[in-house]
């Protein structure tokens, strides 16, 4: 075998030395790939290629048709696992989690408690470890009470949550999404346009990270790797996008096919994005392509007219966990084309909670 050796190599856009046919290099210290920003990727990568993104400070591999992060985060020992919390449970509003496992099916089981009892609507996000959940109120119009409470768990584990921090504003009515590492929530009631944030792995109160094109309630929400969206809201058929790692306002993405708010959540793997269900009630579902913009497109229905339901999903299924009036769980094929199935049964038929996963589109 021959010998090659060079003392670095330089940028991803050819102006380094080409090695041809079977070579082997080794090291004593390390290897540095190519570098730089999300705008500076290459136009036409070719398979395989590997460089470190510096705008979300990972390395990316290019996959034949896009990116794929390098997370270096511990998978679940028990797979994609959703945790649907709080809610209505008419007239008590409740603390009680509960889990399912994504890939199977079967009705949930029961996970732990939060710190506050609080429904109306709040935002759940996570990593691959943690999940988070914020904001919520309680009561009816005009005799509400709203929180900025921000609760962590351990996915993997099962138990009661613990205090994190608070939110910049006290919310219902609105939603969250994350990457591997930030969690960001958007919206709300009383009617605002506030996104903030938190690093999911610490602990604190959350900061400002921009806002949305104007005020809404009812949003909804999803990610890929390094793009989230907020969709609907106040009965609007708008979605826009933030870079996850940045900071700054909302950009248009494109129209939904219906207006909707109010629980017609969302849910993602890396590429695709679905919306299901909303109110005025319907039974839609929307999907996306994360990393173009345009209009949604048609997916199929739900298996009724839903809202006020939660979302959770892993790399191949979709799940809305619950509705109004209803204890259903059903799920879809996210690279397909359909109508929802049946997946089992929420324990008890509650509303307007929360929910976090630990395989969405953002790990």
């Amino acid at each position: 075998m021959s010998e090659f050796k060079a003392s670095g190599f330089r940028d991803e856009f050819g102006s380094g030395p080409d090695i041809v046919g079977l070579t082997t290099f080794t090291s004593p210290y390390y290897f540095v790939p190519p570098s730089g920003s999300t705008a500076e990727r290459p136009s036409s990568p070719p398979p395989g290629m590997l460089r470190f993104n510096t705008d979300i400070g990972r390395l990316e591999v290019w996959r034949n048709d896009h990116w794929a992060t390098i997370t270096g985060e511990p998978s679940s020992p028990l797979g994609g696992r959703g945790v649907s919390a709080g809610g209505k449970v008419s007239p008590a509003w409740v603390n009680t989690m509960e889990y399912i496992t994504i890939a199977t099916t079967g009705d949930s089981i029961d996970f732990g408690d939060l710190t506050v009892a609080r429904g109306n609507g709040f935002g759940g996000c996570g990593s691959a470890t943690r999940g988070l959940f914020g904001g919520g109120g309680i009561g009816n119009p005009g005799s509400t009470t709203f929180y900025n409470v921000i609760d962590f768990i351990t996915i993997s584990t099962l138990g009661n949550a613990t205090d994190f921090g608070d939110r910049t504003v006290a919310r219902q009515e609105m939603n969250g999404l994350s990457d591997a590492t930030r969690g960001v929530w958007g919206g709300g009631e009383p009617t605002t346009n506030v996104i903030d944030f938190v690093t999911i792995a610490s602990t604190g109160n959350a900061s400002d990270f921009g806002d949305l094109f104007s005020g809404r309630y009812g949003v909804d929400s999803l990610a890929g790797r390094t793009r989230g969206l907020f969709t609907g809201g106040s009965n609007s058929n708008i979605m826009e996008y933030i870079t996850i790692q940045s900071t700054g306002n909302a950009i248009d993405f494109g129209d939904m096919n219906v207006g909707r708010r109010s629980g017609g959540d969302g849910l993602s793997n890396s590429v695709r994005g679905l919306i299901g269900g909303g109110f005025p009630s319907t039974a839609t579902i929307d999907y996306i392509q994360i990393a173009t913009t345009g209009n949604a497109q048609d997916f199929g229905d739900l298996a009724s007219t839903n809202y006020h339901n939660r979302a959770v999903n892993d790399a191949n299924r979709g799940v809305w966990v619950g509705k109004q009036s209803g204890n259903t769980i059903q799920f879809v094929t996210i690279s397909t084309l359909g109508d929802a199935q049946d997946f089992g049964d929420i324990i008890t038929s509650r509303i307007q909670g929360g929910a976090v996963s630990n395989a969405h589109g953002g790990l």
